[in-house]
């Protein structure tokens, strides 16, 4: 009995690292053909979800795979992160073992797109601004100031995940030979696969404690800080819904259905 537990067990351990040996071949696979689809400097992280992998691979059915890239380059941005589910994927075996993904079709797809100030500062008139950097703000404090809760109200305007946004952006502009942290509100619109930014008013100090800023410094400055970013052009053919600003960047969001593998590796809205 003894000799027969020691049997299966081994048995059992040769089919677990089989089926994760298939499982890696696969990530492998997929994730080479997102490099070359995506036209990534490297190869994506890809996880293909569930246990066991040989199940999957035998119907063709899988429940969810996810991939994700960092360092992406798309003309001046040149640090974005990209992440996807894929959810109800259909790929035939012989399809990934040929390599041949373009075909693997795609029940649901979510997508994701973040962008850190550090590129956003690349995007002109932005250039203009020294040691940009990026917080959430209510649209309530953004568009009235004083008097509102911005940190709470940002929260939950957040939680409801549209696609508008507050957000306080913050830099160093020279001022009558002077150098100046300056603190700008603006709204974030998506507008179809164009990001728009709108500042409304600027702030010497940030929510906490402000100073009023003269009305013809207003007028100079807040064209520094309105900017138009383009997702037309970024990986994955996935119209934009909803925006998230976090501390240092923002994110876009958007879903699709029904799609191919060779159809979302494309640009968004694309």
């Amino acid at each position: 009995m003894k000799r027969i537990v020691i049997v299966l067990v081994v048995l059992l351990g040769l089919l677990v690292g089989a089926d994760f040996a298939a499982a890696t071949f696969a990530e492998h696979t997929v994730s080479q053909k997102a490099r070359e689809q995506l036209d990534l400097d490297q190869d994506p992280a890809v996880e293909i979800h569930g246990f066991p992998f040989a199940t999957q691979a035998l119907s063709g059915e899988y429940g969810h795979i996810g991939i994700s890239a960092n360092g992406v380059r798309v003309q001046e941005l040149q640090d974005i992160t990209v992440r996807a589910d894929l959810h109800d994927v259909t790929a035939p075996l012989s399809d990934l073992t040929s390599g041949n993904v373009n075909g693997v079709e795609i029940g649901r797809l979510a997508g994701e797109i973040t962008l850190k100030a550090s590129d956003i500062a690349r995007v002109a008139p932005l250039t203009n601004i020294d040691d940009l950097s990026i917080e959430p703000s209510s649209k309530a404090y953004v568009l009235h100031g004083e008097g509102v809760d911005a940190e709470e109200q940002a929260q939950t305007e957040q939680d409801s995940d549209e696609s508008t946004a507050g957000v306080r952006l913050s830099g160093k502009v020279d001022i009558a030979g002077e150098r100046i942290e300056i603190f700008a509100f603006a709204m974030i619109e998506l507008d179809g696969t164009t990001i728009r930014i709108t500042p409304h008013r600027l702030q010497f100090g940030n929510d906490k404690e402000t100073t009023v800023v003269p009305d013809e410094v207003q007028r100079a400055l807040l064209p520094n800080f309105e900017a138009d970013i383009n997702a037309g052009d970024m990986p994955f053919t996935v119209t934009p819904t909803a925006i998230r600003v976090e501390s240092g960047s923002l994110t876009l969001h958007g879903e699709a259905e029904n799609v191919t593998f060779a159809g979302v590796a494309g640009a968004v809205g694309g």
